[in-house]
């Protein structure tokens, strides 16, 4: 037991450089003070003394701004910083050295008895108001960005962010290959189809635009195809000549423009702009 709370003191001295001394760290530390009474909880929990645990989880909900269900479990070196608000579930399983920050909540999504709650394997670091919802596995060394909602499970070593969760990193090997594409190419690709994919930089971890990078990148490689082909068929040919598509003109839309610009008038509307456009029989 003793062993145990010196582990857990000493995580705090790794993950909190604000802590100065043992005894600070004993008395002004709530997450301490969750995860110590948790694991009294957790003892009368499993010895089927399930009124008394719920009771003192309540007590240590009230006393310090986290809820740990009873029936959680958690390994060793769990270490919460700053705490207030964390809610642990009760088919929660936590593994060894994980570290939670506020406003966290590890819940479910069905009311069917059974395991409901996520699962965080070694490691796992979870940002400030994170939610990670469901009965799936969180891996080993993963991350989980500050206010993210995960619903799936997280690969081994991966970074998720965002609303819902996206992964935006992962550890080897399970990192995709980079497609190789030429960056002047691909440069012109973006003008040619008017978009700017360099407007946020291709190292920063935003998968939309990870997306459409990839999307240029297959019109790089379809555009390139299309050319070899013509270059085929012209030495195959000698009449064949590249052709042109036409290029639009607005007055080919100018009928359905119209209707776009009057769909939402109504009929009503459309009469009265029929009646001013008449001219007046009474002012002949």
């Amino acid at each position: 037991m003793f062993q145990l709370l010196r582990e857990d003191i000493n995580s705090v001295f790794k993950r909190d450089p604000a802590a100065r001394n043992f005894f600070e760290v004993l008395t002004n530390y709530p997450g301490l003070h969750a995860l110590l009474l948790h694991r009294l909880n957790h003892w009368l929990w499993k010895k089927n003394l399930k009124w008394l645990a719920r009771t003192l989880s309540t007590f240590s909900r009230w006393l310090t701004g986290i809820e740990i269900h009873p029936g959680a479990r958690i390994g060793r070196r769990f270490f919460i910083d700053h705490g207030m608000g964390v809610v642990i579930g009760e088919t929660t399983e936590v593994g060894n050295d994980v570290t939670l920050y506020q406003g966290v909540t590890l819940g479910g999504t069905s009311w069917q008895k059974g395991k409901r709650h996520p699962t965080l394997e070694d490691g796992v670091i979870v940002g400030a108001g994170a939610k990670i919802l469901g009965p799936f596995t969180v891996g080993t060394g993963a991350k989980i960005g500050s206010n993210a909602v995960v619903t799936k499970e997280v690969p081994v070593g991966a970074t998720v962010v965002g609303i819902p969760g996206k992964i935006v990193k992962r550890a080897e090997p399970d990192e995709e290959e980079a497609l190789e594409v030429d960056p002047e190419r691909r440069e012109a690709i973006c003008q040619k189809f008017g978009f700017d994919a360099y407007g946020v930089s291709q190292d920063m971890p935003d998968p939309m635009a990870r997306s459409m990078q990839a999307m240029l990148d297959h019109m790089h490689a379809v555009d390139e195809r299309i050319e070899r082909m013509c270059a085929t068929l012209r030495k195959l040919d000698a009449s064949y000549h590249d052709g042109r598509l036409p290029e639009l003109r607005d007055e080919d839309f100018a009928e359905i423009l119209d209707e776009h610009d009057n769909g939402c008038m109504g009929p009503k509307a459309d009469n009265e702009a029929t009646m001013r456009s008449q001219p007046d029989r009474h002012n002949g």
